[in-house]
């Protein structure tokens, strides 16, 4: 059989095996609706609000800030729009960095004469500028503030409790994309002041269709979604008691383990560093994804100089069996490209390559890796 290696963690994790496992017993035993009051709804409800209490501490918060979603999507588009919207919001700052699912929704609510959306000033690695964020925030009335933690496609990490700190000195709503991050970090929502943060159970080797979002009690919104009053009324639809158990599982695991894991895979992305700077000629690195401690350390983006291989980069390594990403897999099949790309450098026509990992890669999946590139660029 063809070897192939997976390097677009980024994108989405393989599910654990205790979690499929998890999942496939909990489908026999628990399949009744948990807003049901016979005892077998009762059973699946007693599901649902442990893996509440258990996420809620792994975040030092209580269960009644964690409301469960769809995915990072819903929970951003969530925050987003229903902040704005009930707290008759003007204004809203972003980065040109951040995620579609981040950009999409502001940039409708700035098309339709909402809200004035300002653009943080960002280096040339993709860090803002903390005095450009107190200067938008001192010139303007209450604004709604959404910085992502880490970037998904160059792994610049923003400062967090210093955009917090600052957002609450001026009385701004404070939300972070933590999609990338969640169950990568530690948080404490006590000495974080974020008012929303987003996560999807897929990046930590959970399974696709769930996330959660955390609203800080300080602040209130009405839903995005009505029905049946699901999630204390504030997200309606039958809960994913599958997903919402296997998304608790699969962090608390990642939580148990996190010191371990995280000094693994930092090893498996400096033992890349080393074979793309000793074995490829010109490569160059974008952000401050070198640095393994300001950078996310499940990611690496590179790019090397054109030639005849180049637009067809990504789809030549596919076929030698090295799945990686271009950008952001959330914009595969556009024609634009990366809008992340593109900000920090739109002069570049260079081929840039995002490499992931997670706890599931080896050295000899690196090793494969670079022995294909080598023959392509």
């Amino acid at each position: 059989m063809k070897k192939r290696v997976f390097l677009d963690n980024a994108a989405t994790t393989p599910i654990a095996p205790e979690i499929i496992e998890l999942i496939s017993d909990m489908m026999k035993t628990h399949f009744a609706n948990p807003s049901s009051i016979h005892s077998y709804g009762r059973e699946s409800k007693i599901v649902v609000e442990n893996a509440r209490k258990t996420i809620a501490n792994l975040l030092n918060t209580s269960p009644g800030s964690i409301f469960f979603t769809s995915g990072g999507t819903e929970a951003d588009n969530m925050a987003i729009k229903c902040a704005i919207q009930d707290h008759k919001i003007k204004h809203a700052i972003t980065s040109k960095l951040s995620h579609h699912a981040v950009l999409y929704p502001l940039e409708d609510l700035a098309s339709e004469n909402k809200i004035k959306l300002s653009y943080i000033d960002i280096d040339k690695n993709g860090v803002i500028s903390l005095s450009h964020l107190e200067k938008l925030l001192l010139n303007n009335e209450r604004t709604f503030v959404s910085i992502m933690h880490a970037n998904n496609e160059i792994g610049t990490i923003q400062p967090l409790k210093d955009i917090g700190d600052i957002c609450k000195q001026y009385n701004a709503i404070f939300h972070s994309d933590t999609v990338q991050t969640m169950a990568h970090y530690s948080f404490d929502m006590q000495e974080l002041n974020v008012d929303f943060m987003a996560a999807s159970a897929h990046k930590f080797h959970g399974p696709k269709g769930i996330g959660f979002v955390y609203i800080s009690e300080d602040i209130q919104i009405n839903p995005l979604l009505r029905g049946g009053g699901q999630e204390r009324n504030m997200r309606a639809g039958t809960e994913n008691i599958y997903g919402i158990a296997a998304m608790a599982k699969a962090m608390e695991m990642a939580y148990e383990n996190l010191e371990e894991e995280t000094n693994y895979i930092k090893g498996l992305k400096k033992y890349m560093i080393y074979k793309l700077k000793s074995e490829i000629e010109d490569v160059q690195f974008y952000g401050k994804c070198t640095d393994l401690e300001e950078s996310l350390y499940t990611v690496l983006s590179c790019n090397f100089p054109e030639n005849k291989n180049s637009e067809m980069l990504m789809f030549n390594l596919d076929i030698k069996g090295v799945a990686c990403s271009g950008g952001s897999a959330c914009s595969s099949g556009s024609s634009k490209g990366s809008h992340v790309l593109t900000a920090l450098d739109p002069e570049s026509s260079r081929p840039g390559v995002r490499f992931s990992f997670s706890k599931y890669n080896t050295k000899e999946d690196i090793d494969f890796a670079i022995d294909q590139l080598k023959e392509l660029v």
